[in-house]
């Protein structure tokens, strides 16, 4: 999918660059200062990311005559961040935003949140990095889902989340989809449409299916109907064929879905207005874009069979580069094209976000130092959030399992760490059976890669060599991707 990155050649059988080296000529860091803007008629306060040199902070880094940079910004569950790169994968500038809170008619107004983060992280952009970025592309959630109406873009009916389950869809698309298909799950995209259309008759002609990606993109070159094939797969798309299956175009509701693209595609240059408002170029194209856990996993450029990358963000998603595709509903496994090969994985509703539930960020960094990592807990949880998981069991009606609770919570965060990597290890275990290429190493991306006695704990779970990916960001694997588009422009 994405192409080498030595120096300034390239080449084809390598998919991801190499790490940003320790003394390169343009060593940066960012500073980080708070300004309140006018956004969307709302007042914001909002870190402004200002990058300069290394030479005692400062002069302000220089670009030789012609150098062009490339914007991945990731949509995760609780927050987005930007990376901009150059074409030898260096970071010049990154930031972070945790989306708004908008409510409208006493819920939360998703899609207003994700259109602000966007503005305001384009605002948080270096003004002086602006006018080289060359191309944009988006990462985000898989299977969150909007439906829009196809003359204006705006949203029909609320957002349908990564996690949300449709449960009154699933025996009619049981009926018409292959058994087994990645589309039998109640939180596939494909459920979530037929939930809508059999729901809301009222909209239908003018109606058009788009995922989370790309609407935000849309936001940005005002094309509609256009998306990727990493985020299509759970609404139908064949990967192999690069085409809509028969079956599910033989519905009433097919007509709702979006053209198909490879994922970091040039889709068009941005919209005036929005090149304008920000200062960047004329000839800045906007590409499409792909999943946050598969931008992960081209950020940390796991590049061989056998090489796995498991994201401990506010979820457990992993992702194993395979020979083979695999498909299964029952457990919801998947598999997303990369290339001539897979990523075969899927995603646990366990994760960081349980961990936030129960503690801060400041006792989990004070407990984590006391854990014994190379010691068993005797513990056995199932920690979710609420009720029901994807993989490695497809289950909406599972518990989640959280007690007894020790006294000692230093005890119960132990429990809680080895409970979530015994998960892990029945994921990449299930792979196996299925018939994927086993694994032999993980690299580990998110917020969890940073606690080192969870990282000891997942090794020795698992039996494997667990290690951080140089890059853990999922928004550098989407700068990687804008950086792709470029390249075929």
């Amino acid at each position: 999918m994405l192409p080498a990155i030595h120096s300034s050649s390239f080449s084809s059988h390598v998919l991801f660059p190499l790490p940003p080296k320790h003394g390169c000529s343009n060593p940066l860091k960012s500073v980080i200062r708070t300004e309140t803007c006018n956004v969307g008629g709302k007042r914001s306060t909002r870190p402004r990311t200002m990058v300069f040199g290394s030479n005692g902070d400062k002069q302000e880094v220089g670009f030789q005559g012609g150098e062009r940079l490339y914007l991945g910004m990731d949509f995760g569950t609780s927050g987005a961040r930007f990376v901009v790169i150059d074409k030898e994968g260096t970071i010049h500038a990154e930031g972070k935003r945790e989306y708004p809170s908008f409510m409208k008619e006493e819920t939360m107004d998703w899609a207003g949140s994700w259109r602000m983060t966007l503005f305001l992280l384009l605002e948080d952009i270096p003004v002086n990095l602006r006018p080289l970025i060359s191309s944009i592309s988006i990462d985000g959630t898989s299977a969150t889902t909007l439906i829009i109406d196809s003359t204006t873009g705006e949203p029909l009916s609320k957002p349908l989340l990564y996690n949300e389950s449709c449960p009154d869809a699933l025996p009619i698309v049981k009926s018409i989809a292959p058994v087994n298909h990645t589309v039998c799950s109640g939180s596939s995209t494909l459920c979530k449409l037929v939930s809508w259309w059999n729901n809301d008759d009222s909209n239908r002609e003018s109606a058009l299916l788009m995922h989370q990606v790309d609407w935000l993109l849309w936001l940005l070159h005002g094309e509609l109907g256009v998306s990727d094939y990493n985020n299509a797969l759970k609404v139908g798309y064949d990967p192999e064929l690069d085409s809509y299956p028969t079956w599910l175009l033989s519905q009433p509701y097919s007509r709702l879905l979006p053209s198909v693209r490879a994922p970091g595609t040039s889709i068009g240059h941005l919209k005036e207005d929005i090149r304008r408002q920000f200062g960047l170029p004329e000839d800045c194209v906007v590409c499409t874009g792909t999943t946050d856990s598969i931008a992960a996993f081209l950020a940390a450029r796991a590049t061989n069979p056998g090489k796995a990358v498991t994201s401990l963000g506010s979820t457990l998603a992993i992702k194993l580069l395979s020979t083979s595709r695999i498909e299964d509903a029952r457990y919801g496994v998947y598999s997303h094209r990369l290339d001539d090969k897979w990523l075969v994985g899927g995603a646990s509703n366990t994760g960081g976000a349980v961990l936030r539930q129960l503690f801060t960020d400041q006792q989990l960094e004070k407990l984590s130092k006391h854990i014994n990592p190379a010691e068993a807990s005797s513990l056995d949880y199932y920690p979710l959030q609420s009720v029901g998981e994807r993989f490695p069991v497809a289950d909406p009606n599972m518990q989640p399992r959280l007690h007894p609770r020790p006294e000692s919570d230093v005890e119960y965060l132990h429990g809680i760490l080895e409970s979530i990597a015994r998960i892990e290890a029945k994921a990449y275990s299930l792979l196996k059976d299925l018939g994927a290429t086993q694994v032999d190493e993980v690299f580990t991306a998110g917020g969890g890669s940073k606690n080192e006695k969870w990282m000891k704990i997942r090794e020795r779970v698992l039996g494997l060599p667990v290690s951080r990916a140089i890059q853990t960001e999922a928004a550098y694997g989407a700068a990687l991707l804008a950086l792709k588009g470029a390249k075929g422009n």
